[in-house]
């Protein structure tokens, strides 16, 4: 397993470089960012000092070098903005971003599971259609729709949960409160993350439930709850941590747009300020993470099927 993982990693780092450049062409092609600074109290002059002294000057792929350079150096560069280091940046948003990502994560597989493996094993009564129904409107409702009509009942006209920020402004940040803060957020992201779940959980188990060795399991007498969770569910499992691993990586993007919603202070926020303010550096700093996201969740793709299939074997 250990040769496995530094051969991915070797394999990821080109792939990562790959992404990089890709990244930072295209980003180059939405402008120049010092567009923004233009204006009436502002002279060209200015602006062609401000231009040279970012490197701007330079063409593309010389400017790319020179990020490059930088970032072996552990240097992710300064924002346009407010001057502050990309680095510090990131490391002061990641970790709401995290926290909500992870907790949505959770909370969607503590949903998935056990509904789709109730609607498997009561195929085609009224319980199963509920759940399916359900599990289709998680995945057909937009994201930002059920936000705002979250904000709107829960806010607005019940008033009993916040609608922006990750704590109560003015008050310590307790357990509570962050919590407090949170539930709109996760049930939006969870939602869809669920929803898709279900019916790859439901769509596994209806297939294992077919196979020989469960019916033969059933017969010896084991109990029909750990024929279901001990047998047939691992064997489930597999198809499901394809899909697992694929939502990470789409669970980063969606957090972008709702904690644009919900005002949460992570990497979302952020990214849509530096896209507003075509903040380069800022920019490619989060392509940059989004892209070891997606690097990383693959590996992890991998290494849970070997704990789910112990014959799975890498070499």
């Amino acid at each position: 397993m250990l040769k496995y993982i530094i051969k991915r990693l070797l394999i990821a780092v080109p792939v990562l470089f790959g992404i990089t450049i890709i990244d930072f062409f295209l980003m180059s092609l939405a402008g120049n960012p010092l567009q923004m600074l233009q204006g009436a109290r502002v002279s060209q002059e200015a602006v062609e000092i401000k231009r040279i002294a970012l490197g701007l000057n330079e063409p593309v792929y010389i400017q790319y070098f020179v990020w490059l350079k930088q970032l072996l150096h552990g240097n992710l560069g300064v924002s346009m903005k407010n001057y502050q280091p990309v680095a510090d940046m990131i490391k002061t948003y990641i970790g709401p971003t995290l926290l909500l990502m992870g907790t949505s994560l959770i909370v969607s597989m503590i949903i998935a599971i056990p509904a789709g493996i109730y609607s498997a094993v009561k195929q085609y009564s009224p319980g199963d259609y509920t759940v399916v129904t359900l599990s289709f409107l998680g995945t057909s409702v937009p994201g930002f729709f059920l936000a705002l009509l979250l904000i709107y009942v829960f806010t607005i006209k019940l008033g009993i949960l916040p609608s922006s920020g990750m704590f109560t402004l003015g008050t310590k940040a307790g357990f509570l409160d962050v919590a407090k803060h949170m539930v709109m957020p996760v049930i939006v992201l969870a939602s869809s993350m669920a929803g898709n779940n279900i019916r790859y959980i439901r769509s596994s188990m209806l297939e294992i439930l077919d196979k020989e060795y469960l019916r033969t399991a059933k017969a010896k007498g084991i109990g029909n709850f750990k024929v279901i969770n001990k047998h047939g569910l691992r064997n489930a499992l597999l198809p499901v941590i394809t899909v697992f691993g694929m939502e990470i990586p789409i669970l980063f993007g969606g957090a972008i747009i709702i904690e644009q919603v919900f005002s949460w202070p992570g990497l979302g926020l952020m990214t849509m300020s530096a896209i507003i303010n075509r903040d380069y550096p800022v920019i490619m700093g989060v392509c940059l993470i989004s892209a070891l996201v997606v690097l990383a969740a693959n590996l992890l793709t991998d290494i849970l099927y070997a704990i789910a299939d112990p014959t799975i074997q890498y070499k």
